[in-house]
């Protein structure tokens, strides 16, 4: 039985390729709080109080997404709260005409925009996923990033199964704040890192991290606020307001698949250093979210 539809309107939809979402969000084999199959979306959101599964398609004919909440039947479901949720996390009211202008004119981004022309900026829909991902990825390969995401998850995370799958929603900062950092140790995090998590999560428990704190800041402001964090750097900070408060001026300038994007690109003898990096992004500013984004894309 089919339960509530939802649907979602994307702005700027002539240039919106929900295919071109869908390869992004399908990369890793490891990804465990959503499925692509289909072309259909399925994730686990939590709202007042409940997880629910909800299906995402496309609506090319309405221009927007359809989001149908499959389980459970007789869910209690915000609306309103689901529509936003979807819409930050896949940059639905984001509007590219600005960033494809400008990119036309770029040697580098030019044919990286015709390539995956209407790709959004997918984001993380989770301010404390976000920290902590950033956090995770830090020195490591991202296969290996993906591995110990995915032992973190089963673990904490909150579990349903639904037609014999497997789906998961990110673990709170309530139940990781009260862990020890042997719990994270065990499943190979560096000890460094299980205790930066730990006390991510307590900042956010009470209330020293929030949501609501970053949205009174700046991009300035915030990226200050978060590297006064330990285990949030330069790059971490950066990271997370490009892909959770969307600051589309924030470039994680430290980026090793930034980097490796550039020598591709370039076609450069060895990837470029920090300050030659920090050349060629210069005239980036308020595209240079979206510029590091379309650069990573090209790397898969």
């Amino acid at each position: 039985m089919r339960g509530l539809e939802i649907n979602i309107p994307v702005t700027d939809h002539a240039n919106f390729s929900f295919a071109e979402c869908l390869v992004f969000l399908g990369r890793s084999e490891k990804e465990c709080l959503h499925y692509v199959q289909n072309g259909v979306i399925q994730k686990m959101i939590v709202t007042e109080g409940t997880p629910v599964l909800v299906e995402i398609r496309d609506n090319p004919a309405g221009k927007s997404l359809t989001a149908t909440v499959v389980y459970p039947e007789q869910a209690n479901v915000d609306e309103a709260y689901i529509r936003s949720y979807i819409t930050h996390w896949l940059h639905l009211d984001g509007n590219m005409k600005s960033f494809y202008g400008f990119a036309a004119k770029d040697a580098v981004l030019a044919p990286l925009v015709k390539r995956y022309r209407g790709l959004r900026l997918i984001g993380i829909p989770d301010l404390f996923e976000a920290l902590t991902w950033s956090i995770t990825g830090q020195q490591i390969t991202l296969a290996f990033a993906y591995t110990l995401r995915q032992r973190f998850i089963q673990a904490f995370g909150h579990h349903t199964v639904v037609d014999g799958k497997d789906h998961f929603v990110y673990p709170h900062p309530a139940v990781v704040a009260a862990l020890e950092p042997a719990s994270l140790i065990s499943m190979q995090f560096s000890r460094s890192k299980a205790d930066y998590i730990i006390r991510l999560a307590q900042s956010m428990a009470d209330g020293c991290l929030s949501v609501e704190k970053l949205q009174t800041m700046d991009y300035i402001q915030a990226r200050e606020h978060l590297v006064s964090f330990r285990g949030i750097g330069n790059w971490s900070a950066n990271y997370v307001l490009m892909k959770y408060n969307r600051y589309l001026q924030a470039l994680p300038l430290e980026d090793a698949g930034l980097h490796n994007a550039l020598k591709q690109q370039l076609q450069l003898a060895a990837k470029p250093s920090v300050t030659e990096v920090r050349e060629y992004t210069r005239h980036w500013e308020q595209h240079a979210a979206y510029a590091t984004f379309y650069l990573w894309r090209s790397l898969y």
